[in-house]
Order: C-alpha cells, then sequence, then structure tokens
C-alpha cells in the first residue's frame, strides 16, 4: 500500500497510539480512563456494528477528545468478500464514523479496494503491533514487544477487545509508563 501511512516522523520524539475493533462497553471505558490518567490521546479504528451496538461509548471516545477510524462495519478480511462487498461495508461504517481515516482489518486488502478507498480516506496502518489478541500471547509478552519495537514515530497498534482485556490491563499502563 504506497500511500498508506505505516509510521510517522521518525525524527519526532513522539509514538502514535491506536486502538482497532471497538468500541466494547467491557473494555473501551477502561481503555479511555487509562490514557486519561496519563494524559494521552489516541485514535480509535471502530468497527460500525460496535457503534450501533454501543453508540454512547463512540460517543464517550469521541467527547474525550480522540480521534476515530473506520475499521469496516462488520470487520471483515479484505479477501474474503467482493470489491463490491468490501467497499458497501466500508462505506456503511462510515455512515456512523463520519471520518477520513481507515484500517483494514487484519491489515490487509484487495489492490483495486485499496486504491478505492484511497481516495477517500487517509491509510492508517502501523509499525508496531503489540498482539494483545493473540491467545499466545501473555501481557509481558505484549509489553516487551512495546519495549524492543517502539522507536521515533511508530504506530502502535492495540486492541479494545474482548481478547485483549486480560493482556491489557497489565500491558497497557505498563507500556504508557515506559514510553512516558
Amino acid at each position: 500500500y504506497p500511500h498508506a501511512l505505516w509510521r510517522m516522523n521518525k525524527h519526532e520524539r513522539a509514538v502514535y497510539l491506536t486502538f482497532d475493533d471497538g468500541p466494547i462497553p467491557e473494555v473501551t471505558p477502561w481503555v479511555l480512563d487509562v490514557l486519561d490518567h496519563y494524559g494521552i490521546k489516541a485514535t480509535f479504528f471502530m468497527v460500525g456494528d460496535n457503534i450501533r451496538k454501543y453508540p454512547d461509548i463512540f460517543r464517550m471516545v469521541v467527547e474525550r477528545g480522540h480521534r476515530v477510524g473506520n475499521h469496516t462495519f462488520n470487520h471483515i478480511g479484505g479477501f474474503r468478500h467482493s470489491s463490491e462487498e468490501y467497499l458497501e461495508n466500508a462505506d456503511k461504517a462510515n455512515r456512523l464514523l463520519h471520518t477520513n481515516l481507515f484500517r483494514p482489518p487484519h491489515g490487509w486488502m484487495k489492490s483495486d479496494v485499496y486504491w478505492w478507498v484511497n481516495r477517500y480516506y487517509k491509510i492508517i496502518m502501523w509499525d508496531l503491533v503489540t498482539r494483545d489478541y493473540s491467545k499466545w500471547m501473555t501481557a509481558q509478552g505484549v509489553f516487551n514487544n512495546v519495549k524492543r519495537y517502539a522507536r521515533n514515530g511508530s504506530i502502535i497498534t492495540f486492541h479494545d477487545s474482548l481478547k485483549a482485556i486480560d493482556k491489557l490491563r497489565i500491558a497497557l499502563p505498563e507500556s504508557l509508563r515506559w514510553l512516558k
């Protein structure tokens, strides 16, 4: 994806936190409280159907000053659906989000979808995915990934999801303390 953003300015002493897959009532409010505690803003790439189910959580993210991005309506895989289905799913999500940011679920999409999406959105990828969603990863492993791979300008991907919450409870505050 030649025009996608994978990392910010490597000469700037900053990192950029992103969270995928929310909003989820069991996770997202806790993530927001942790970010507030450290005085940090993030970008949340949200699933449209989760916004439909939890509009109050969506509003909470926006009202606390965080950015939002499109992560499709149903978190669909880029190669499992026709280009038309994928683009309609992204458009359906954006009817709720009203954003110019997009991140494809799982980090991939067909080339024709990429070229269309790139016309309407800034595609934000990452250079550090924490793997907090993996059942094979521990909280310490997530924190170690942050320590090992974060660098100036990194776009770091966490997940505000049920798969990640047990690891996030330890890894997110530890990571934020270390990064600060």
